[in-house]
């Protein structure tokens, strides 16, 4: 059944037990837009005390903060705004398009393919919503994409994974890395003027549900973590150290990817780390860029319960770079 939606994602079929949202086919009302945007960004428990890492509640409450934020927006009713020639030419210049509309139609089927193999009802619906937005994140940059005139290559078959567990953490830790730089981007986008805030305001709840999605998989790791006996635990270190290494060696370099007709491609997997010099005018220096990640980050985490944990590693790793970093 899984190869049969290679081509046509389908996360009804492949998740037992998981029911797709209903989306409106009407733009939504601004008063509607402004209520769905602000149950995404703030919520919180009415569950008291501590919850430990691994506990029910702690399970319970994860998944509930991710199913009562979600956002219905549906991409066809978008509305992308109309860009004067040069704005146009900018953004279809950014070397990122071939690589982001990858990266979400992986993400999406890996997703799946594990929310598949999880047990525990509550958890396998919330990575069943994550794989399905995902999927529909990638049905917002084909929109933009196809709006914007933007060439891509042909997209190669997403091949289904052998190692459902090992695609997950590969995919989850690499969204930490690029959302955490992509908040700072993407306020560097805002504030340089470049792009009309029309088109900013239209990409922002992507970029905010991007927050949800890291949240609910450091929630997932300490849940599936504090489960495992002891033995299994050492594997389980070993492979996240092993995930570590292999997107530390992915963005040392360009990425290189078929497309549909087999041509070689070569891809910078690091644009979130070095893109800043892209989406502004003016000279951003290094310091400047990591310590408005780290503010954003802060900012976009804030609404949601303080006892659900939080990615670190990212914000922990740039704060320790920034002691060497004169201002």
């Amino acid at each position: 059944m899984a190869e049969s939606l290679l081509e046509n994602f389908d996360a009804e079929r492949l998740i037992p037990g998981f029911t797709a949202p209903v989306l409106s086919d009407s733009a939504p009302d601004p008063a509607a837009l402004a209520e769905a945007d602000r149950r995404m960004r703030m919520w919180s428990s009415d569950v008291s005390g501590d919850w430990l890492p691994g506990s029910d509640a702690h399970r319970r409450e994860a998944c509930r903060m991710f199913r009562e934020t979600f956002n219905p927006y549906r991409p066809a009713v978008l509305d992308w705004p109309r860009l004067d020639p040069a704005t146009q030419a900018r953004i279809v210049a950014l070397p990122i398009w071939d690589i982001a509309v990858q990266t979400e139609g992986k993400a999406r089927l890996r997703m799946a393919a594990y929310a598949r193999t999880v047990e525990d009802p509550d958890m396998r619906r919330a990575l069943a919503l994550n794989a399905w937005e995902e999927s529909r994140h990638k049905e917002v940059l084909s929109r933009l994409v196809a709006v914007y005139g933007i060439p891509l290559a042909s997209e190669a078959t997403y091949p289904y994974p052998k190692d459902a567990e090992w695609a997950y953490l590969v995919t989850g830790y690499s969204e930490c890395i690029d959302s955490f730089f992509a908040f700072g981007l993407f306020e560097v986008a805002r504030r340089s003027g470049l792009f009309p805030p029309a088109l900013i305001d239209t990409f922002e709840p992507v970029i905010q549900e991007e927050c949800r999605h890291i949240l609910l998989f450091a929630n997932w790791v300490a849940w599936y973590r504090a489960n495992l006996p002891w033995w299994r635990r050492i594997r389980f270190e070993l492979r996240v150290a092993a995930v570590w290494a292999f997107l530390v060696w992915e963005r040392i370099g360009l990425a290189r990817t078929l497309d549909g007709e087999g041509n070689e491609h070569r891809q910078d997997n690091n644009f979130t780390v070095s893109g800043a010099q892209s989406v502004t005018g003016e000279e951003i220096h290094t310091g400047e860029l990591l310590r408005l990640c780290l503010q954003e980050n802060d900012r976009r985490f804030a609404g949601y319960d303080a006892r659900l944990l939080r990615p670190t590693t990212m914000p922990r790793l740039v704060q320790f770079a920034l002691r060497f970093i004169r201002r």
